[in-house]
C-alpha cells in the first residue's frame, strides 16, 4: 500500500534497478536489490519475464530464478510468480521485435514441457503466437493447467485469434508493440485485438514512447478500462534513467527520453520507465481519473492471474 492506495502489480518485468532476469549471472545479492527497488518504487509484485532464447537457456535461467527466489523471504514476496515471453512467437522481423531470430520456433508440447518444469510450478503467464501454435495444442494444454496464456508478437488473423480464445487464450501482451511499423490500415493486428477487447485482457505500455499516449487514450476508449492491463516490460535500466545496458543477448541505450533501443535501426527492446511513471502518465496525459490509474495497475493485472 502506497500513500492510501494499492501498490502497483506488473505482469511484466525483465530486470529492473541494473539487474538483468535474463542474464546467466544473475546473483542472489542481484534478485534482491532488485527486489528491494521495486518495493521503494511502490511496486508490491511482479511477474519476473524471461523472454526469448534457446530452450535450455530459458530453462537454465527459469530454474535459477526459481532457486534464488526460494532463498529470499522479499523475492517470494515480491516475484508472484513467472511471465515466459517466446519462443513461440512470430519469427517476421517487426513482429519479433527485440527477440533472437535464431531462437525462435514454432509452439512445441515437448519444449512447452520443459519450459514448464524449469520454471517449478511459478509459470503465471505465456505469451506465444496463436499462428505458430499448430493446432492450439499447446493454448490448450497451458489454459488446461490454469496458466494465463497470451498473445503477443502475432499476426495472428481475426479467425486464428477467436480460435485461440476459445481454445484458451486470454490476454494480448503490450498490445501496439511487437508488430510492424507498417500495416494494412484496417486490417492489422491492433484493429483484431481492439475488436476482441471484451473476450481479452488487453496489454498496454505507458512510457508514451511504445505508443503515443494520445494513441493509448483511444485505445482505453474503445477497449475499456475494465478490460485493459498497464504494464512496463522493464527492462534493467528500468529506474536508473539514461546509459547503455544489457537485455539478454542485447547491448540496448536509453536516451534523456527514457526510451530503450536496440542496434543501428533502433528497434524498441522493453522500457526503462517505472510504474510510477506510468501513472503519472495515464493521470496527466491520457486524462484517467486516479481510480482507473489504480484499475489498470493494481487491480486488473491481479484479476487476470487471479492472484
Amino acid at each position: 500500500m502506497s500513500g492510501g492506495r494499492p501498490g502497483y502489480f506488473d505482469l511484466q518485468v525483465n530486470g529492473y534497478a541494473g539487474i538483468d532476469f535474463n542474464a546467466d549471472g544473475l546473483s542472489p545479492e542481484g534478485m534482491h536489490a532488485a527486489c528491494e527497488r521495486l518495493v521503494a518504487d511502490g511496486v508490491d509484485a511482479i511477474l519476473a519475464t524471461i523472454i526469448t532464447d534457446q530452450v535450455d537457456v530459458m530453462c537454465r535461467r527459469l530454474s535459477t530464478t526459481v532457486r534464488l527466489r526460494e532463498q529470499d523471504p522479499l523475492a517470494q514476496r515480491v516475484i508472484a510468480g513467472l511471465h515466459i515471453e517466446g519462443p513461440f512467437i512470430n519469427e517476421t522481423d517487426g513482429y519479433r521485435g527485440a527477440h533472437p531470430a535464431d531462437a525462435i520456433i514454432p509452439a512445441g508440447m515437448e519444449a512447452m514441457a520443459r519450459l514448464l518444469e524449469a520454471a517449478g510450478g511459478l509459470t503465471r503467464i505465456v505469451t506465444l503466437a496463436p499462428e505458430r501454435d499448430a493446432g492450439l495444442k499447446v493454448t490448450r494444454m497451458l489454459a488446461d493447467q490454469g496458466i494465463l496464456v497470451s498473445a503477443g508478437h502475432t499476426n495472428a488473423n481475426l479467425g486464428e485469434l477467436e480460435g485461440a480464445i476459445e481454445a484458451g487464450l486470454g490476454m494480448f501482451t503490450h498490445l501496439g508493440n511487437g508488430c510492424a511499423p507498417w500495416m494494412p490500415r484496417h486490417d492489422n493486428i491492433i484493429q483484431r485485438a481492439l475488436s476482441l477487447a471484451g473476450r481479452l485482457w488487453l496489454c498496454f505500455i505507458a512510457d508514451g514512447a511504445h505508443i503515443p499516449l494520445f494513441a493509448l487514450r483511444n485505445y482505453l476508449r474503445i477497449a475499456g478500462v475494465e478490460h485493459t492491463i498497464v504494464v512496463t516490460d522493464a527492462i534493467a535500466a528500468a529506474g536508473l534513467g539514461p546509459g547503455r545496458y544489457t537485455l539478454s543477448r542485447r547491448t540496448v541505450d536509453v536516451g534523456e527520453d527514457l526510451v530503450v533501443r536496440s542496434g543501428q535501426e533502433g528497434i524498441l527492446a522493453g522500457s526503462a520507465v517505472t510504474m510510477k511513471r506510468s501513472e503519472e502518465n495515464l493521470l496527466v496525459h491520457v486524462g484517467l481519473t486516479r481510480e482507473e490509474a489504480v484499475t489498470l495497475t493494481s487491480t486488473n493485472p491481479r484479476a487476470a492471474v487471479r492472484d
